[in-house]
């Protein structure tokens, strides 16, 4: 059984194969380990080149970064931030980025609006002053750091100040091979029946390989049968600035000492298959490098991992991984030391085989499947901290800080979200997605929106237009044999239901009772009053309490202007009662609802008892339908005084942990309309505010800080994520902020025309 993330979009930056680096190399093996440990998640890389026209990538590397082009950076932050990137995974190392200590990465991370864990390759025990502040910057920008040796996290702590609980200890990754003789793999190289000694990776003048050559003549004295291979291409930059000279230093070193027949050089940048035929050829590796600030080594992790005796020098990755009996450590620049130890060694096979299951024992837990699923643990810890991070740094407002300004109506993009069939139902950003077609329930929320227009005087053209475009579309979608409404259209006009949800029939009731009630037109009133007479009989016979609220609420608008319907009147005495008894069987002092479960829509609920109980003269109905309302209420503000609607990532059902995230726009709607109904009703200047606290959820008073709706065309994300919007701005969500919006707008002029709210009478037109 695969393991289940909620991260489903992973961008690995760094470096990528076919690059020689060891970056590139890790890079490869992180994405293709956490791809196959989770296939649900889709992972991709953006590989920095540093080369003009970079390299033959495969497929899975999907943007290219120029090294030193500042602005390929930043269009990198912007291809990420498009592609609802979840997570994205940056390999740092102070050589592959451009600009001074490689700070161009900088750039890109303060464009990203996705949580970052970085892995952290290098870290400088004395940083020069402006590798301090890149790495001190990057250390901020970072949501989580991953570190892969004790003394690493300890570095991060004491020189940058790093939070200790931000950091996540995950050893270099390895590949999972067996435990085997290395007498199976030497035939592959010519090698049989000699004692083979291995160094490999990139080649440059820190690698200390010469040491080595000088320990051969003495080892040779021990053992002939010795060979030495020293496995890699040339380091890249070492080729572009110096050429071949360091390699061509060491053959000719190796000549001197009368040693070039027990040395074998590979001039070759190996895949891994051959690398792991290779290490498995070995008896002993060796690593002697001179730099001690070196805080990871892939080559040791690799042989290390595949059960090899090991000499290294003392850097911090060598010796952290070698303590206790898992290898063993000579002084840097050590010629005799280390012909010293790998005497001792190739002399005591007790010991040294002891020490090659010490290793691989400890390799177990070093493997790339292990490493993945480490990873995924900090991808989906960052997930959660980031959210936390911008509700903590972000969400700071008070009550008087909110914003009092209401928007400017902008209904560009829902104009773009329609054509003469009607309202799209998604949007891939702010583009329609044809291919998802076309609702009941987004064109009836679309006719009502078009009414309130109509009331609020805005665009009148347009609202016209679009009232005439849903009610078209209500008119279609209504079946006279089943007395029902179909909800979904494909987007070549043909109905992909026999009929809709419950839902749908009482939206498309609620939308009909608007337009009846409200429209000026004559023409909308009559169709919409038909469909309604049609439609409304089936509605005593749906189950669902919400289809019911809609229903309720659409009766009521249309009463206002046809009060002597006794059909009507009967329908709005039986559903009322159905709500009532579902309250009173299910509300206790600790859970004032009408269900176990909070889930979608929520306050439309008591929206509808408090509308029919204040119009029908029951005090009962009315006072029980505020109570639940002021419950619900209170059970969505924040500890910092902002709306928090119910998730819709498993809702919250009673006796369990509710929800957070994802929160959907039609819940703040509700809220922002129930709370108006009740001001209305109540006079209560309380419920308005509470209207207010919902509809400014909208415009960044959540908990993360951040605005759902786009200013510029009155779009609205599809809703709050754990981390940050849903870019995507479908009908739904567009519709609810700015039924929203219009509504408070409505209620606005009414509020600033009188002192005091006068009679329910007076707002008739609301």
């Amino acid at each position: 059984m695969q393991p289940t993330t909620k991260v489903r979009k992973i961008a690995f930056v760094g470096d990528h194969l076919p690059r020689k680096c060891g970056i590139a190399t890790f890079t490869s093996d992180l994405l293709a380990a956490v791809a196959a440990a989770h296939p649900q998640s889709q992972c991709f890389c953006v590989s920095v080149n540093d080369i003009k026209g970079g390299y033959d990538y495969p497929e899975v590397v999907r943007f290219e970064i120029e090294e030193q082009d500042l602005s390929s950076y930043l269009r990198a932050a912007d291809f990420l931030n498009i592609s609802n990137v979840d997570i994205v995974c940056l390999q740092h190392e102070f050589g592959i980025y451009g600009g001074p200590a490689g700070g161009h990465i900088l750039a890109f991370l303060r464009e990203l609006r996705m949580p970052v864990v970085t892995t952290l390759h290098t870290i400088l025990r004395e940083p020069r002053a402006d590798q301090r502040r890149v790495m001190q910057e990057l250390i901020s920008l970072s949501t989580r750091l991953v570190v892969m040796v004790e003394r690493g996290r300890q570095m991060l702590e004491d020189i940058y100040h790093a939070p200790p609980e931000k950091v996540d200890l995950i050893a270099h990754g390895i590949p999972d091979v067996g435990f085997v003789d290395p007498t199976y793999f030497k035939d592959q190289f010519g090698v049989e029946g000699k004692v083979v000694l291995l160094t490999f990776g990139l080649l440059s003048p820190n690698k200390g390989i010469e040491y080595m050559l000088n320990a051969l003549p003495r080892i040779l004295a021990e053992f002939p049968d010795v060979v030495y291979i020293v496995l890699g291409a040339t380091h890249p930059n070492e080729l572009r600035e110096h050429g071949e000279a360091y390699r061509v230093s060491l053959e000719l070193l190796a000549k001197k000492n009368k040693i070039e027949k027990n040395v074998i050089f590979y001039n070759d940048f190996v895949d891994l298959e051959n690398l792991k035929e290779f290490i498995g050829a070995a008896d002993l590796y060796i690593t002697p490098y001179l730099n001690e600030a070196q805080i990871t080594s892939g080559t040791l992790a690799y042989t290390f991992g595949a059960g090899k005796a090991v000499i290294s020098t003392p850097y911090w990755h060598a010796a952290e991984l070698l303590a206790e009996d898992r290898g063993v450590l000579v002084p840097f620049g050590d010629a005799p030391a280390l012909a010293r130890e790998v005497i001792g060694l190739l002399g005591d096979d007790t010991r040294r085989h002891a020490m090659r299951k010490n290793a691989y024992r400890m390799g177990r837990e070093m493997v790339w499947s292990n490493v993945a699923q480490l990873y995924m643990h900090s991808f989906e810890s960052s997930r959660l901290e980031g959210a936390a991070l911008s509700r903590k740094f972000l969400v700071t407002k008070t009550l008087d800080q909110r914003p009092r300004e209401l928007p400017e109506l902008k209904l560009n993009h829902l104009s773009r979200m329609t054509d003469s069939t009607g309202v799209f139902q998604h949007a891939i950003f702010g583009v329609p997605n044809f291919s998802e077609g076309y609702c009941t329930d987004d064109n009836a929320r679309a006719f009502i929106l078009a009414v309130l227009l109509g009331e609020l005087e805005e665009e009148p053209e347009l609202a016209r237009n679009m009232a005439t475009t849903c009610a078209a579309f209500l008119h279609h979608a209504f079946d006279s044999q089943t007395q029902r409404f179909h909800n979904h259209m494909s987007f070549d006009r043909r109905w992909l239901d026999d009929q809709g949800s419950e839902d749908c029939q009482g939206r498309a009731l609620w939308a009909l009772g608007v337009a009846v009630g409200r429209s000026p037109f004559r023409t909308f009133q009559m169709i919409a009053g038909q469909l309604f007479a049609s439609a409304l009989p089936a509605l005593t016979d749906l189950t669902s309490p919400r289809a019911w609220a809609f229903g309720l609420i659409g009766i009521h608008e249309y009463l206002r202007r046809l009060s002597g319907d006794s059909l009507v009147n009967q329908t709005r005495e039986t559903l009322t009662c159905r709500l009532m008894k579902l309250l009173e069987q299910s509300a206790d002092p600790d859970w004032c609802w009408f269900e176990d479960e909070l889930s979608y829509d929520n306050a439309k609920l008591a929206h509808a008892l408090i509308l029919s109980g204040h119009a029908t003269g029951q005090p009962a109905v009315f006072e029980r339908g505020l109570e639940a309302l002021r419950w619900l209420n209170e059970l969505q503000i924040s500890e910092n005084g902002h709306f928090r609607p119910i998730g819709s990532n498993g809702f919250y059902r009673r006796g369990d942990t509710r929800a957070h995230f994802d929160q959907q726009p039609i819940e703040a709607q509700a809220m922002v309309s129930a709370c108006l109904e009740a001001y209305r009703a109540t006079s209560d200047i309380w419920w308005y505010e509470q209207a207010e606290r919902a509809f400014d959820w909208f415009i960044g008073w959540n908990d993360l800080g951040l605005e759902l709706y786009s200013p510029e065309s009155g779009g609205c994300g599809d809703g709050l994520h754990v981390d940050r919007v849903n870019g995507n701005q479908g009908a739904e969500s567009t519709l609810a902020f700015l039924l929203s919006l219009t509504e408070m707008r409505l209620a606005q002029n009414m509020v600033t025309s009188f002192k005091e709210p006068i009679a329910n009478g007076v707002y008739a037109h609301l």
